[in-house]
């Protein structure tokens, strides 16, 4: 009979365990006092086998592979290769490897994960088992402004357990920091690299990374240090086309049958079936980002006493990323504006010739900084052989500012240009992006640099801040023979999390003309535009490159624009529309915070005992919470809207005397049972079944009460929102059952399958109003006298037509905007607020291999994840919509070879595509979705290790450099292509 003996994975893992709140438990065999003599030898003879690890990939595979074999429930983990050496250098990348895990992309590099389909706001990161704040308004961690040169692993829970801080509903992700303790001796590594991004146009070609990783114990092991740095640059180029979002059933004009294309069936009454959809905009632009990150985490371990081990911790990041990216494109407005148009069988217009509005050259500029800082206390007390105490206390935070540029100090966007066309179009016929091209008045598709306009430029400032003080408490009791029962442990505990978000917009509102009422264009002299090709812009889509119909943009000096305009566009000119390059010019616009704050209490079990002579492993446990919320919203009141170019419709505000907030609360309890069984079926092959239930709270920003109207309320973007402190978190029913299968070392077969009912879905409910003095002069007896003029003359009715008519009728003020009359009706809002709604269900199987060849220094990994459910979005559906975003099937695979000192890695991630989100930037009212195609990347690393202590390696991302592609309810809605190009690293490693 095989006894189930008290083992300890490797010593990286089993500290962290200790310290993350008892998420893992060891075993105990309930036999005879002689038993638990030989299981204590063999404990300490394991401990001390520890010390000696195998280093590199078949390392990290092996302790992988054991944590994920002793664990209870369905888990899987990465370990570091060596110390200060994680398999990827991010670790959203790293973690994509495992089962069932995906990440979102940011700039080309991973930044968030989704995991079984559950997207970033269902998912759970920890630090040493610590809940981590969120980045920005979100709950959401963002993994690629931590280093992995300081972390020693990653735990991935995809089962729940009461111990376990809850808000993983996909999965729980514990960072695990290397303890000084772990080690009995001296060690301290240092490593530089240097940088190359394909893409890069602005900086430098190569960019640097260092990093140090130094740990030691003192005293025969009663005190230890571990100390972690990292600085790290990139610079590089993203470049993108994108539609901003997509007008669901706009005013379609009545036009000759030779400027139609609709193949859309007829109904008996010669109507056209079903609805159909126009972009709101074209644009094309790239970014040249400069990124710097800055890492440090110190630890101190004392052990005063056998039994009693203190840690103090403090982590530190600093991100800074710097944007100046330029941009071109086409603004549309429809009815009357349309001359001509073509549909597919969707209703989707894949060409348009639409009059009106403008087209633009965008200038934008500024650094956003992430600071985030934990500190942290723990105590672990065994007080006895049977008793252990483990208290932990943290106080950590992340604050973010788009206003890092250190010499505007806010984010800027300038828009120059110009109105005077005829005509643009908007051609998604052929190619991978759309086609766009203008016929300006000048008689060419080329604006002279000459014509070139002030059409409006807006600055912004918006800082936020997440915090997190949290106070968790366990106590641990072991069964050794007080009762003749198969219980082996008893844990308990509770906890406190209080958590605050909040921050504020500073808006200048829109400056300059604005939308070249009046034209200004002596402002900039013709050397301050520089004509560029588009020869290798988005190259590697069809249709891009120097085959794009409009070849040619402008590029300018930003500093240079804002400051002739302020120079130019003065107060004694301008009046109220006087150009300052300042967000607070009208104070603050929206401002609000909401804390929550979570009690919780439980207790789990462990039970060890065997059915058939097989010995089982069962976790019981109940997990109870409170929640309480508060949110505080700065209320604006709104006066009135102007429509101030024949683009451009700005709200109002009366002035802000006195700063007032509305305070709003709520609350909400859960229970959350659970239940892991294990069974080691043969000595190789382990089943598993968990049962419980895991929740995920609701974004904090829909927690935000109080109602907001958008500023810039153009016709069919009247639209604004009103958040709901009594939302409840969601919750989740979930089943797993797995099978095992470990038949070597580090290799390994699994299969599994899950189920999860999830209840409290959120939907956004729109409802339609009016509100007191906000009336639209859209729909006015002004405006019906214009258009009235403009048809009688035989013309066309554009909205610059029309703007400018109302303007000779003498409907404008002294500065050239229209405001509304008492006459005019009171213009309709669709007010958005989030509601819990129905239940979903999320079904999938999971399956993954690794395999490593003997002694061959060959191994393989290959792992998939197929997901359903009744989670979708009904594209052909107007009404809102609660869908799951991230779902997706996805599978991985890694190759490697490690032998005689070198090791190489070929890995390829894939992922189908997805449902981003719903809701887009410039989309009608009824939240359309944004989808992602499929994206696959492959990438590799060579290492070769020198000697024992110095190596040197080599890494390519995205080495047959994919692009990533965007598009709405249905694929020729295109939304976004972007370019990001290969990243290659060389480095050098050396460790004492």
């Amino acid at each position: 009979m095989k006894k189930i003996t008290f083992m300890k994975s490797p010593v990286a893992v089993a500290v962290s365990v200790i310290l993350t709140a008892g998420l893992m438990t060891p075993l105990y065999a309930q036999e005879t006092e002689q038993e638990q003599e030989e299981q204590a030898e063999q404990t300490e003879q394991t401990q001390a086998m520890e010390v000696i690890q195998v280093r590199g990939i078949l390392g990290s595979l092996a302790r992988s592979t054991q944590f994920k074999r002793n664990s209870d429930g369905v888990v899987d983990a990465i370990s570091a290769e060596e110390m200060g050496k994680f398999p990827d250098t991010n670790l959203a990348e790293s973690l994509q490897r495992i089962t069932g895990v995906t990440v979102s992309r940011v700039n080309g590099e991973g930044s968030q994960i989704t995991v079984r389909g559950f997207g970033p706001e269902f998912n759970l990161i920890t630090l040493n088992g610590r809940q981590m704040p969120g980045t920005g308004y979100t709950r959401s961690y963002n993994l690629e402004h931590l280093s992995s040169e300081g972390v020693a692993g990653l735990e991935v829970y995809k089962t729940g357990r009461a111990a376990t801080p809850s808000g993983g509903l996909g999965a729980t992700v514990n960072i695990v920091t290397p303890k000084p303790l772990e080690r009995s001796r001296q060690n301290l590594v240092i490593m530089a690299k240097g940088i190359h991004d394909s893409s890069v146009d602005l900086g430098d070609t190569v960019t640097p990374e260092v990093a140090a990783v130094y740990s030691d114990s003192f005293a025969d092991n009663r005190f230890g240090v571990a100390l972690s740095f990292s600085q790290y640059r990139r610079d590089f180029q993203t470049q993108q086309a994108n539609v901003q979002g997509w007008q669901a059933n706009v005013p379609l004009p009545s036009l000759d049958e030779a400027n139609v294309i609709d193949p859309r069936p007829l109904d008996g009454e010669g109507n056209r079936i079903g609805n159909h959809f126009f972009p709101k905009d074209m644009n094309y632009g790239f970014a040249d980002v400069s990124q710097q990150r800055t890492n440090g985490q110190l630890t101190l371990q004392f052990a005063p006493v056998d039994g009693l081990v203190v840690t103090t911790d403090y982590t530190t990041s600093r991100s800074l990323t710097g944007t100046e990216s330029f941009g071109w494109g086409i603004w549309n407005e429809f009815g009357g504006n349309i001359n001509s148009y073509e549909l597919d069988e969707d209703g989707t217009a894949i060409f348009a010739d639409i009059a009106g509005n403008d087209g633009s050259f965008t200038a934008e500029k500024g650094t956003t900084e992430v600071k985030s800082s934990s500190v942290g206390l723990n105590i672990e007390y065994e007080m006895s052989d049977s008793l252990s105490f483990w208290f932990d206390v943290h106080d950590s935070s992340t604050k973010t500012d788009d206003g890092a540029d250190p010499g505007s100090g806010n984010f800027g966007q300038v828009i120059l240009g110009s109105d005077q066309l005829r005509s643009k179009v908007y051609d998604y016929r052929n190619g991978d992006i759309p086609q766009m091209q203008i016929n300006w008045n000048n008689g060419t598709n080329v604006l002279s640099p000459s014509e070139i306009d002030s059409n409006f430029s807006q600055f912004f400032h918006r800082p936020a801040e997440s915090n997190i003080k949290q106070y968790q408490f366990k106590t641990d009791w072991l069964n050794f023979n007080t009762f003749d029962l198969p219980l082996t442990k008893i844990t308990g505990g509770f906890s406190r999390t209080d958590q605050d978000m909040g921050g504020y917009e500073a808006w200048s509102g829109l400056r300059g003309g604005p939308g070249f009422n009046p034209a200004f264009p002596e402002i900039f002299p013709d050397s301050m535009f520089t004509r560029m090709g588009t020869g290798d812009f988005l190259d590697q889509f069809t249709g891009g490159g120097s085959d794009l119909l409009t070849n040619y943009y402008y590029i300018y000096d930003y500093d240079e624009a804002v400051a002739r305009q302020i120079a130019f566009l003065t107060r004694d000119l301008m009046g109220d529309d006087v150009y300052l390059a300042d967000p607070y010019i009208d104070g603050i616009n929206s401002e609000s915070y909401v804390g929550e704050v979570t009690d919780a209490i439980f207790v789990q079990s462990d039970w060890e005992f065997y059915i058939r002579n097989r010995p089982v492993n069962l976790n019981v446990g109940l997990r109870y919470e409170t929640t309480d919320v508060t949110s505080r919203v700065r209320q604006r009141v709104e006066r009135q809207v102007n429509w101030v170019s024949a683009s451009e419709w700005i709200m109002q505000y009366e002035p802000q005397d006195e700063v007032s907030f509305l305070t709003l609360t709520g609350s909400n309890d859960v229970l959350l049972p659970n239940l892991d069984f294990k069974i080691e079926l043969t000595d190789q092959l382990i089943g598993r079944f968990s049962a419980g239930k895991t929740i995920s709270r609701a974004p904090l920003g829909n927690l935000a009460g109080g109602r907001s109207l958008s500023g810039s309320p153009r016709p069919g973007a009247r639209s604004g929102g009103q958040g709901n402190t009594d939302l409840l978190p969601f919750e989740s029913t979930n089943i797993d059952l797995a099978l095992e299968y470990y038949y070597g070392p580090g290799s390994y077969a699994a299969i599994g399958v899950f189920r999860k009912d999830v209840d409290n879905f959120i939907q956004n409910t729109i409802t339609e109003t009016t509100i007191d003095g906000l009336r639209d002069i859209s729909q006015g007896p002004r405006y019906q006298e214009a258009v009235a003029a403009i048809e009688g003359r035989g013309e066309q009715a554009t909205s610059t037509a029309i703007f400018d008519e109302m303007l000779a009728l003498g409907y404008g003020n002294a500065d050239g905007v229209i405001e509304p009359n008492a006459d005019d009706p009171l213009m309709v809002w669709q007010i958005s607020q989030p509601t819990n709604t129905d239940s979903k269900t999320v079904e999938g199987v999971e399956f993954a291999v690794q395999h490593v060849f003997g002694e061959s220094g060959f191994g393989l990994g290959v792992n998939a994840t197929l997901v359903s459910g009744d989670v979708n979005f009904d594209n052909s559906n107007l009404t809102q919509q609660a869908p799951l975003t991230g779902l997706s099937d996805s599978a991985n695979l890694q190759g490697f070879y490690e032998k005689h000192g070198w090791s190489v890695k070929v890995t390829y991630a894939w992922r189908d595509s997805y449902l981003i989100g719903v809701g887009q930037a410039q989309g009608s009212s009824d939240a359309p979705p944004q989808y992602a195609k499929a994206y696959g990347q492959w990438d590799m690393s060579v290492s070769y290790a020198v000697n024992d202590n110095f190596s040197i390696f080599f890494e390519g991302l995205n080495l047959t450099n994919e692009t990533e592609q965007g598009y709405g309810r249905y694929e020729r809605q295109f939304l976004f292509a972007r370019q990001y190009g290969p990243r290659y690293t060389l480095a050098a490693r050396y460790s004492f």
